[in-house]
């Protein structure tokens, strides 16, 4: 017997989905971390862009990191979110960051992605203060933050949207991603309820909006060489159809791109039931392709 939720806002689900998500996870022990809040990764336009920052304490040799990238439509949601995973990444001996990033309707496409690309780099940039390996990062993303943490592994440098926030020295290439029902291809028509917010995103219906419809879409840049990503998705998903995993998959699948695919069936934008194994999943998977 599936439980459904029935959301009344699209924009809520996402936050909501996140929200679930981080309470679900087992609050670290405080005495095994540093926590930091509101580290400046760059600016824009005079706007200062800040993550929130775990590590672990007593590292004597470079850990690989995690990106942790909020959901709410890229026009809502904060850092704030993913806290008590940033805290359990840090206790999994993971140096973790999680970020915000300037949001709809004051900031459209690409503002998203050149912030989550800065954040990438300022993290390699700062991996020896940081006692970071800056060869091993890894992001995490739910909703829009998994369109994001998608569009950061399948992009290559020569992809631009890198944005001048700062860092400009580092690569903001990431080793493995994880989405949790991360939309792939803007192009396709989507569902009513997420239709509007996905033209807010773009700047307009993507029927009008072409060449940005495709230069935001994640599975637009996948090649071989890619990083691992593992894709969960409900295939009751009203903001988000499971076909978008699919294809994406297919992408992967051609380009040679290992990874997973995991379709929850019945389950909508966000899984109360399974928490504890899609987080389980989801270390396991950090860990497989990110620590030695």
């Amino acid at each position: 017997m599936h439980h459904h939720v029935t959301f009344r806002n699209t924009c809520r689900a996402a936050v909501a989905f996140a929200v679930t998500l981080a309470a679900a996870a087992a609050v670290a022990q405080e005495g095994d971390i540093e926590f930091t809040k509101d580290v400046v990764y760059g600016t824009v336009d005079g706007v200062e862009l800040k993550l929130d920052l775990a590590r672990p304490k007593g590292l004597t040799a470079p850990a690989p990191g995690v990106v942790w990238i909020h959901g709410g439509a890229w026009r809502g949601g904060k850092k704030e979110e993913f806290e008590k995973l940033l805290r359990d990444s840090a206790a999994a001996g993971y140096v973790s960051v999680s970020i915000d990033y300037r949001l709809v309707p004051k900031s459209i496409f690409p503002a998203q992605v050149e912030d989550s690309k800065c954040a990438v780099r300022w993290f390699r940039a700062n991996a020896e203060k940081l006692q970071l390996d800056p060869q091993r990062i890894g992001v995490v993303g739910a909703s829009a933050g998994a369109h994001l943490a998608m569009m950061l592994g399948a992009m290559d440098s020569g992809d631009g949207l890198e944005g001048n926030g700062g860092s400009a020295e580092a690569s903001s290439r990431v080793q493995c991603v994880v989405s949790y029902a991360g939309p792939t291809d803007l192009t396709v028509e989507f569902p009513p309820a997420s239709k509007n917010l996905v033209a807010d995103f773009i700047g307009g219906p993507a029927s009008d909006k072409a060449d940005a419809a495709k230069a935001a879409s994640p599975i637009t840049y996948v090649s071989s060489g890619d990083p691992p990503m593992l894709l969960i998705q409900g295939t009751k998903d009203p903001l988000v159809p499971h076909s978008q995993a699919v294809e994406m998959v297919e992408a992967l699948t051609k380009a040679g791109v290992p990874g997973r695919v995991e379709l929850m069936i019945g389950e909508g934008h966000g899984w109360p039931k399974e928490h504890e194994r899609v987080m389980r999943e989801t270390f396991e998977f950090l860990a497989r392709h990110l620590k030695k």
